[in-house]
Formats: structure tokens, sequence, C-alpha cells
């Protein structure tokens, strides 16, 4: 629901933002340096692969020696190379599982068509043939070899490698009932995608089956494409709705019977999360989170008769999120136990229980909060993850002794400042490193750790990361009259005079979901501005206020529970009321604020509830009344509305329309299925109602980000531009 940083847990489309695309610039020099396509670790962790010049060639990471695993012509048909998205090996590494001509489902490409290349007879066939084209999905190569399993139109398929047999799985599947992947809200709330897995032994397959059937649709309609209109629909539960039952259940890999888990509680009151085999067994673990999510129960469950042995339970006040990797286990000792990311002591911190839940042993002590896990060392062990100890807006990797004695061990260079990301080779020996901060470019480079020692020094980040050109970025600190420190980022005019006053645009979010003051390179960035707004003379601002997910405890985080549309809303005006006081150069007489999705909600209401303030907002893709929005995502924030629907209206854009004093540009795509364009229509009502003036700009059948379509993104830009230079001038005054 917003467009920039990262949060702690899940994402959606709801959080778009800046950090994906840093991430996507610093993995694409990467990749540019050591191969022409993102990295696969070989198992020893030693070497790692890439698709290099139309074929697979292995590295050795310590000396950058190159082979080539699969010769370029082996992986073509027709004479022409498969554009390769992805791809996998089988255990002993004879097979090559090919993931190409790929289609997008909601927010990413996870439809396409699959290849198997036998590296042994250099056999390369077609997997699913006879199914329609780019509709299989999650293909995966079963642990023995023989068999690959995949979904298509919603069941799943059991394929021999030898022969092409195909043997269904299930039969049943339709739009709303799923099998082996997810219903719209899964995927958007919970990043459920992937919906089954192999057993360990490669005789069984367990999956999830969603049976969306009492789940209204949203209806959209398509007005542009055709001479008649026609409608879209999507399955799509309002909050307030009851869930989608859904189930977990067995089947042979060889057809048969599906025997069902027997998963306490009413499955339109829960939710089953994340779902895995314990290795080298035939049980499987299952998350399940009540409807409010503010209880998690781990269940054990017995393939061959489906039984559910309770062995772990967390409750909250306010709610738990779902196990952060929507895919895998973080098993030890062979599946004796496991690592587990909890906040139930005020922090978020990791966790090692054994397999029946009976003990547990806290592995990072102290007042911080863990970010992310990064990699697990059983040999040496040790687990590797993301913290912040001493500021929450940076990132530095961390780890401890997996016996809970050890002292936290900062292995990011303390003298590097910033925001570092790693992807940790699976023996922990080697990584990427990338780092950047908001003076610095992004920069790469290739370590060994735990020293943390660049492979080649000429190539290290310390000799070649830059500053930025752009000196006039501050980060802050600002200290409300309600006693609430908000981190923050301010870049001023260049050039600049503070004995002047100069416009101020605030970039806003505020909800759960998403940070926007990390310290990263673009901070302070608008890529909606066409231009520079620095050059154009506005200060440009954005504070993160209680509820947003930065490394500040539990308490901080959840503080928002039932709140949002008000403690956030409260929060972003304080701060920006006490910026006031304490810079003269701000001009209180042109202050702007935008934002998008959440971002666009929190711009309605500071528009609305704070006009003395805010004088012009642009908003894009809001929530205007949070009835409107999904079960999974309002709920978890707010409770139910049958409960205290008050908190709903309270915290509802569409509720302090009537006060709209300022300017007010006003933005959605008409084909958003995931904010639907009805928030835009509701709140157009209220506003005209009550006569107030405003500017809308409705893009038909683009969806919420707004991209598609020639055009677009250079029209979108210069509307919002001249919206904000002509009722926000800029320059000095």
């Amino acid at each position: 629901m917003s467009y920039f940083s990262l949060p702690l847990n899940h994402l959606s489309l709801r959080r778009l933002g800046f950090v994906f695309l840093l991430t996507c610039i610093l993995s694409s020099k990467l990749a540019a340096q050591r191969g022409n396509r993102p990295i696969t670790w070989t198992k020893d962790g030693n070497s790692y692969t890439t698709i290099k010049n139309g074929s697979l060639v292995k590295t050795d990471v310590a000396t950058n020696q190159e082979t080539v695993l699969v010769a370029g012509e082996q992986l073509q048909v027709g004479g022409k190379s498969l554009p390769i998205a992805s791809y996998a090996f089988s255990d002993d590494d004879s097979k090559m599982l090919i993931f190409t001509n790929t289609a997008r489902v909601w927010r990413q490409n996870t439809r396409g068509d699959y290849w198997i290349l036998n590296r042994n007879t250099k056999q390369l066939r077609q997997i699913g043939k006879d199914k329609p084209s780019q509709s299989l999905m999650f293909a995966k190569i079963s642990p023995d070899g023989t068999r690959v399993a995949y979904v298509s139109e919603r069941n799943i398929y059991v394929e021999n490698i030898a022969n092409g047999q195909t043997t269904a799985l299930t039969t049943d599947g339709t739009r709303k009932r799923i099998n082996g992947t997810f219903d719209w809200v899964y995927e958007e709330e919970l990043d459920c995608r992937d919906g089954f897995r192999w057993s360990p032994d490669g005789q069984k397959i367990a999956y999830w089956q969603v049976d969306a059937s009492g789940i209204r649709d949203y209806l959209m309609l398509n007005t542009t494409d055709s001479l008649y209109s026609f409608v879209v629909p999507v399955e799509y539960p309002k909050v307030g709705e009851a869930p989608s039952p859904t189930r977990v259940g067995v089947v042979s890999a060889s057809g048969g019977p599906t025997t069902w888990l027997a998963v306490p509680g009413d499955p339109q009151q829960n939710y089953l999360a994340r779902m895995e085999w314990i290795p080298a067994t035939q049980e499987l673990i299952v998350q399940q989170l009540n409807r409010k999510q503010n209880e998690s129960q781990l269940y054990i469950c017995q393939s061959g008769n489906g039984t559910a042995q309770p062995i772990y339970k967390e409750t909250s006040t306010a709610w738990i999120d779902a196990k952060d990797e929507p895919v895998g286990w973080h098993w030890l000792e062979g599946g004796k136990s496991f690592v587990w990311v909890s906040e139930k002591d005020g922090w978020r911190h990791i966790y090692k229980l054994t397999r029946d839940g009976k003990k547990e042993t806290l592995l990072t002590t102290g007042k911080y909060d863990i970010a992310s896990i990064s990699r697990i060392d059983e040999a040496t062990n040790y687990v590797y993850f993301i913290a912040s100890p001493n500021n929450p807006i940076q990132r530095y990797l961390y780890r401890v002794k997996m016996d809970g004695k050890g002292k936290l061990e900062q292995l990011s260079p303390a003298s590097l400042a910033g925001t570092h990301s790693y992807n940790i080779s699976p023996n922990a020996k080697w990584a990427t490193h990338s780092f950047s901060n908001y003076k610095t470019f992004p920069a790469q480079e290739w370590i060994s750790l735990p020293s943390h020692k660049p492979l080649k020094e000429a190539e290290s980040i310390a000799a070649t990361s830059k500053p930025s050109p752009a000196q006039n970025l501050e980060l802050f600190t600002v200290t409300t009259d309600d006693g609430v420190t908000l981190n923050g980022w301010m870049a001023k005019p260049v050039p600049f005079d503070s004995t002047k006053k100069y416009p101020v645009v605030f970039y806003v979010y505020g909800e759960p979901a998403t940070t926007t003051t990390n310290d990263v390179f673009g901070a302070g960035s608008n890529r909606l501005f066409d231009g520079d707004m620095a050059k154009e003379g506005y200060c440009y601002i954005a504070l993160d206020n209680r509820g947003t997910p930065n490394l500040k405890g539990a308490a901080w985080r959840k503080a928002i529970y039932r709140q949002i549309g008000r403690l956030n809303i409260r929060d972003q005006a304080m701060g920006a009321k006490k910026l006031f006081q304490q810079r003269s150069y701000l001009d209180t007489s042109r202050v702007a604020v935008w934002g998008w999705s959440g971002g666009g909600s929190t711009t309605l209401h500071l528009l609305f509830q704070y006009p003395d303030i805010y004088k012009t907002g642009i908003s894009v893709a809001a929530v205007g009344n949070q009835l409107f929005y999904d079960n999974i995502y309002q709920e978890r924030y707010m409770g139910l509305p049958q409960e205290n629907r008050e908190d709903f209206v309270a915290g509802s854009p569409v509720t302090y329309a009537k006060n709209l004093r300022g300017n007010l540009l006003y933005i959605h795509g008409t084909g958003d299925d995931n904010v639907h364009y009805s928030n835009a229509e509701v709140l157009i009502n209220e506003l005209i109602k009550h006569n107030k003036q405003f500017q809308v700009m409705p893009y038909p059948n683009r969806t919420h980000g707004i991209s598609e379509g020639a055009g677009t993104n250079q029209h979108l830009r210069t509307l919002f531009t001249r919206y904000l230079k002509e009722h926000c001038p800029p320059g000095a005054r």
C-alpha cells in the first residue's frame, strides 16, 4: 500500500518502493560484474551459476574461474535460445528445470512454460506440453529426480520425466476452488503464491486448497478494450467478510484420494499461513493465524491420517505477523529443532525452538529488533541476520551463536554507516555485499565471511563507492509536543539561503506496511516530479510516525492498532508543526503533501484533518473508506468492523472530506484490483455533497501502480509537477 522503503514483514503492492528499485539496481550491477543473470548458489556454497551469453556457467567464488556446465546450444528450441526467467536443478544435478515465457499473476510473473533438460542425455523437452501456453506454475522436481509437479489452471499435476506420462492429482479446480496456489488476498497480504510441497521422500505432495466460492466478486469495468464494455471480476473479500475456507491436504504423487489435515478451528475464522514438511519424516508443520491475527498456533500434523498436534502458541493484544518467508523453514539438527522469530518480549527477536515446542532459547538478547534472517550456518552454530540496534533507519549484518550464550557480533564495517544487504552462500563463507546511504551511490562487492574481507581490494566498496554530487539532504529527528520522536529526512533547495522562505512538500505513507526514512541512496528523491525539486526551490521532507515498521520495538509499531487514520495522522501533523517552529525558512503558507496508496490515504487525512497546516495535496490510489479494503490487511491492524466499526469510520478519509479547504488533486486507476476505484467515487461524491472543489484524474484500466499504457508514466509526472507548481509555487521568497 505504499511507495518507498522496506518493511519488517510481508510485501504487497501497497508497499511498492524505492528500496525495490534500489535492490534492482544493485542486483543488476552485481550480475553484470559476474554474469548477466542473478546468481544461483551451488549446494556446497563455494560456487554459483548464472546464465551467461546463453550458456549455464559455474563460477568459483574464490578464484573467479568459470566452467560451462550447459552449452548454449543445449538451451535452444528451434534454433533460438530459451529466454530463461529462472532455473533449478534436481538433487543430483543431473536435470535442469527451466522457467520461461512468463506471465504476470496479479503482482509477479508466476505463470509460464517449463522445460526440462537431462544433462546426461542432453535431451530438452517441454513439461506440460498438453496444457495451455503460459499456464504452468511453481514446477518442482521430485527429491528423487524422476518427476516434476506443477499447477495448471488451479489443479496439480505430476509428470514422469522419462516418458512424459502425466497424472492429475486434483481435478476440481475452478476460478474459486483453488488447488496448489492461492486467491487474491492470500497472495497480496500473506505473500502466499506457491501452494504445494514435495514430501522428503518424493512419494507425496502436500497442498493448500482455497474455497473462495463464498467470496463475492468486485466487478471492474473495462470500457476501452472493445466496442462494448465488459466486466472483469476479482474475487475479493472485503473487511468484515469471513475468509475463504482453506485447508491443507496430502495426496500420493501417483494419484488417489487426499488426506486432509485436521487442523482445529473454523476454517472461515482462521488462516493457514505457512506449511512445510519436517525433514526425513512423514510429518508437516503448519502455522495457523486466527482471523484477527492476534493468535498464532503451530501444529505438527501426520500426513498418513491428518491428525494435528499443537506445539507452540503465541498471542498479542494487537497482531502477530506470519512467518516471514512464505516458502521454507529454518530447520536445525535434521528437524529436531527450528529457528523462530517473535515479538512477544517487546522486540523482534530470534528464538530456537525444539520440535515439540517445549523448550525455547532466546538467541538475540537485548533491546533491539532484527529485520530479517540472512543465513543459518549449523556447521559453526551461527545465525546471521540484519539489524541496527543503534540507528533504526540503517541496516547491518550481525551474527550470534545459536546456543543463546554468545555475544552479538557486527560484521558490516562500522565505517560504512548506512544500509547493507547480503546474499550469503549456503556454507556462510562467501557473500555478495551491497551498500548505500543517503549520500553514497549504491556499491557492490564480493566478500568472505566472517571476516567481511573483499575478495578483490580494487573492486571493493571502499575503493569504488562514490559520494553523491547532491549534498543537500539532511537526516534528522524531531520530537513532537506529544513526546514522540520521529525520524525524517529533508532535501533542501539548491542554492539554499536560510534567511529566505521556501515551499514545503511532504512525502507520506504512515501505515504499518512500510517506512519512508531509511538511510539509503535515493532518499529525498521524487520519481513523480518532472525535474529537480531542489533546483526548483522546494524543501522536500519525509517523516515516519508511530505504527510504521521501524526498528524501534513492538510498542512503536503496534501503537497504531485500531488507530489508522488518527494516531499516524496526528504524529505527521505534530511533526510538521514542530519543524515549522524550529526552522524559520519553511514557508507555512506554501505546504503540500503527497502519497500513494496508504500514503494517498494519509495525504487525504492531513489535508482534511489539518487544513491549517497542509494547503495542497496530491493523493494517488488512496483507500478512501477503510470498509472497502481487504479483510486480511484491514482486520490485522484495525480489528473486526462487527466489533469496532467506529474505529473504521473515524479512520477513513471520507469521514473528514467535508473539511477540505485547500487544493486537492486525486488520482486513481479505474482498473485497480487492489485499492478499488470505488474508493475514489465515494470520496468524490462526499466532496460534491459539500460543494468542495477539487481536481480528479482517472487513468482508464490502469492498475494500482498506474504504469500500463503508452505515455502513462510521463503523463502522470507532468500532471503531478504542473499541479504542484501551480498550487504550491516553487522558489525562495
